[in-house]
């Protein structure tokens, strides 16, 4: 049995909190021993971000600081199978979908932000003054400190890192919590951390949310600001509670998002798209629209086809090349999408397909698994079209004009991101603009320039991250005078 430590001031240690399980979504088994942190343990790591801020970390140059974030992700394409192994093993993804996303990904966000830090320039101002001899005003980014990063299970590396390598670019020091569902990437990361970065620099810690490790981070007085991706609930407790001390905060929350289907689409290319959007990584996207809205003229045709191709899916092993789909991250989180499932017969939908627990006779059976599902036939009020599920599973809406349906996909409390398909450029414009979102994108779904700001509006998230944006994010802006 694996054992899986926490990673304090460059020591892998055990937590004083005892020991939790690691399960495998794929069979239900026990994978790992997971190290539980305490309150102490994340104040040492806390103490040991902060001590190497004030001497070795914090002497170093942005040029440093690239050279060995380039290393980091070097190392991770190095040890591409272990990454993979684990990855597969936390959260039961396919294969294919962890090899060409989550670990690539996780290598690229170091390269990229180290790209970026050694090329990061400052701005300057020129400044008259009364005498005529002038002034130069240049803007310092000074590290915020040490920072928390709590991170989701759904996809474990890829948003680590994503948060992970622009505070370090930005000379931060870090203290990570990832999910107590997918800990084994993150404890792999730390390991390549260990070996490249002085200690403290990156602190791993286990643990759950409140009266946790994750509690202790939120609520620790040396900790600078907290990034945080994980339900908008969380994200509003962890909001209230860093109030109190006036820490930063970057939150990427949850989604409710629609896809727009146009008439005019290119519909094959609107079907695998919204297929795409609506049932990548069994719907546990933030990003993944739920609803999907559909021009009258072809709703029966685009429901029959996005019909055939849910039910195209191969549930299975992550390993068998043919499998394409995967399970539910837990248990309990299948049992809060097989509510949903109820829940939307109970209101009226029309089952289209899917809705159950798919049947294997082997010890898939015991793993997390459920069908990829397709509903129509509800009003715009119903629970399931106002609710996050996060699982395989879409509304399929009809509407009839333009601003019907600019009107009904604005009608939710989330706005992350939106898909719009149509072969009209100034509709594509026009649409775009007028959709509640901190995303939309046309004629596509999660394509990603890592350049651009990432985030939502109303309970989707706070602030943005991305190229530049994440940079900002974590710094603090500094405006230098000096009178010439």
């Amino acid at each position: 049995m694996k054992e899986l430590q926490l990673l304090i001031d460059g020591e892998f240690v055990n937590g004083e909190a005892g020991w939790f399980d690691n399960v495998n979504p794929v069979n239900g088994e026990v994978v790992a021993k997971v190290a539980h942190a305490s309150a102490a343990d994340v104040d040492r790591a806390v103490q040991a971000g902060k001590k190497t801020m004030l001497g070795e970390w914090g002497n170093f140059s942005i040029q440093e600081r690239g050279a060995l974030l380039s290393k980091v992700a070097n190392r991770i394409t190095e040890r591409f199978d272990d990454f993979l192994e684990a990855e597969i093993a936390d959260t039961g993804k396919p294969k294919s979908l962890a090899a060409n996303i989550d670990i690539p990904r996780g290598a690229a966000n170091f390269q990229i932000f180290a790209d970026q830090a050694r090329s990061f320039g400052s701005e300057s101002f020129m400044q008259s003054t009364p005498d005529g001899k002038g002034a130069v005003n240049y803007v310092q980014r000074v590290p915020l400190g040490v920072v928390g990063v709590i991170c989701p299970w759904n996809l474990p590396l890829l948003l680590m890192t994503w948060k992970v390598a622009p505070a370090l670019a930005a000379g931060n020091t870090v203290v990570v919590k990832p999910s107590e569902e997918t800990p084994s990437t993150a404890t792999l990361l730390a390991e390549v951390m260990a070996e490249i970065l002085p200690p403290g620099v990156f602190n791993l810690v286990h643990g759950f949310g409140p009266g946790s490790a994750g509690e202790a981070i939120t609520t620790h007085p040396d900790i600078s600001a907290i990034t945080f991706t994980g339900e908008s609930s969380t994200g509003e407790a962890i909001m209230k509670i860093a109030a109190e001390g006036m820490k930063a905060v970057s939150f990427e929350l949850g989604g409710k998002n629609p896809a727009i289907i146009f008439e005019d689409a290119d519909f094959d290319a609107a079907v695998a798209g919204t297929l795409r959007s609506v049932f990548t990584n069994c719907g546990q996207v933030c990003l993944c629209s739920e609803r999907v809205y559909v021009e009258r003229p072809i709703f029966d045709k685009f429901v029959n086809a996005l019909k055939v191709g849910a039910q195209s899916f191969v549930l299975g092993d992550p390993y068998d090349s043919e499998t394409s789909f995967g399970p539910l991250i837990s248990k309990e989180h299948r049992e809060k999408v097989l509510s949903y499932f109820d829940l939307a017969v109970e209101e009226g939908a029309t089952v289209i397909c899917g809705g159950g627990i798919p049947t294997f006779n082997n010890e898939l059976d015991n793993g997390f698994f459920v069908e990829p599902t397709i509903w129509t036939g509800l009003p715009e009020n119903a629970r399931v079209i106002k609710e996050e599920i996060f699982g395989p599973v879409c509304h399929i809406q009809v509407f009839d004009s333009e601003s019907e349906v600019i009107e009904m996909a604005n009608d939710s409390e989330y706005g992350l991101a939106a898909s719009v398909w149509t072969q009209n450029i100034s509709r594509a414009h026009r649409v775009s603009q007028r959709i509640e979102s901190g995303i939309v994108w046309v004629n596509d779904w999660y394509l990603r320039d890592l350049r651009t700001p990432f985030g939502g509006v109303k309970r989707s998230g706070l602030g943005r991250e991305g190229g530049i944006y994440s940079l900002n994010f974590y710094s603090e802006l500094k405006n230098i005078c000096i009178k010439l």
